[in-house]
């Protein structure tokens, strides 16, 4: 009997041509075209066992032999090198640390075949114990989809340039993380010695025409660190180089973003040049205003998140403290940063 070499996943499946052909004679035939198989019965049953075996992928090898004197199928004192068989070869993939297989698709195949491989793949990856199967198509490769959708993979998430597809194929509860919860944005309090605050008027969205003053804001990006995408939106939106301070407050809403949650970070900055220059784009003014002014604007007022935000900033003003970012350096070198009170 052989096997599948440890831990390989090979890139195609080979179809089996001329192999079934000598078993079904055998079967049909046994006395008059006797086959030499490594396989311990001479009886029809160790036939049947045979085309049982092959069936469920444990292909035993064959050579072909006449004997006068008996129809006995051979048992063999040692495996059978895989150079004397087809070999099953499976999805090209990797097995991760928590016994699933990640593929990653990038040649272009047609369906039918993808589909046969996929289905043998299945059957090897759970034989072999795996429990969550990933496959990631690139958008070049969307007519993989529906063959993918079809024998039981959901969509995971998405990007622009791929899509990421996931089955369970495990008896046990179904452990796989959920896609991202959660956006993240920054509100930028940035007031120079005069008590005064920057702020914007913004071309579109909600306040679009309503003559409302806000912070700048803006959502942080990918790998981006908090402290980061608070001194880049000010810099984009008002011209204005500034230096990060910390985080005054945070709040997290609901299903504010394509159901998904939303945390905004209210950071303090301390401005490096004064010289505003609107960003043409998203902005329709921008300037430095009297910070009592800014907490007093009616629409400020009725708002309690936005009141609540404006009373920060104010007692930041008269020395609240708020939450510094500190550099730290995970086992691997990884630069991440903590937000805290404490002052190392």
């Amino acid at each position: 009997m052989w096997r599948l070499k440890s831990n390989k996943l090979y890139p195609y499946l080979s179809v089996h041509k001329a192999f079934w052909s000598p078993v079904a004679s055998a079967a049909l035939h046994p006395l008059s075209n006797p086959v030499s198989l490594n396989y311990p019965s001479s009886s029809l049953l160790g036939i049947i066992t045979l085309a049982a075996s092959y069936l469920s992928n444990k292909t035993p090898s064959l050579s072909r032999g006449m004997s006068s004197s008996s129809t006995s199928l051979a048992i063999a004192e040692k495996e059978t090198p895989l150079d004397n068989i087809e070999q099953l070869e499976l999805l090209p993939g990797v097995y991760d640390n928590y016994e699933g297989v990640i593929v990653e698709m990038k040649d272009p195949m047609d369906p039918n075949e993808f589909g046969s491989l996929l289905r043998a793949s299945l059957s090897q990856w759970k034989q072999l114990g795996k429990r969550g199967i990933w496959i990631k198509l690139p958008i070049k490769l969307a007519n993989l989809i529906e063959v993918v959708v079809k024998e039981g993979f959901v969509f995971h998430h998405a990007e622009p340039d791929y899509l990421m597809l996931v089955r369970w194929v495990s008896e046990t509860t179904n452990s796989i993380p959920a896609n991202a919860s959660h956006r993240v944005g920054i509100g930028a309090f940035v007031m120079n010695s005069n008590r005064e605050v920057l702020v914007v008027q913004e071309i579109s969205g909600k306040f679009k025409g309503t003559g409302v003053w806000k912070l700048p804001t803006g959502v942080v990006n990918e790998g981006e660190d908090i402290c980061e995408a608070a001194i880049r939106e000010v810099k984009e939106e008002t011209g204005v180089d500034a230096e990060f301070v910390e985080v005054l407050a945070f709040r997290e809403s609901h299903r504010s973003f394509f159901t998904k949650s939303d945390l905004f970070f209210v950071c303090m900055l301390q401005p490096r040049s004064f010289a505003v220059q609107k960003q043409n784009s998203e902005i329709e003014a921008a300037k430095w205003m009297p910070i009592d002014e800014y907490a007093d604007q009616p629409f400020v007022k009725k708002n309690s998140g936005f009141d609540y935000v404006a009373k920060v900033c104010l007692a930041k003003s008269n020395n609240y403290t708020g939450l510094s970012a500190i550099p730290t350096y995970s086992s691997s070198g990884k630069k991440t940063y903590l937000y805290s009170k404490l002052d190392i």
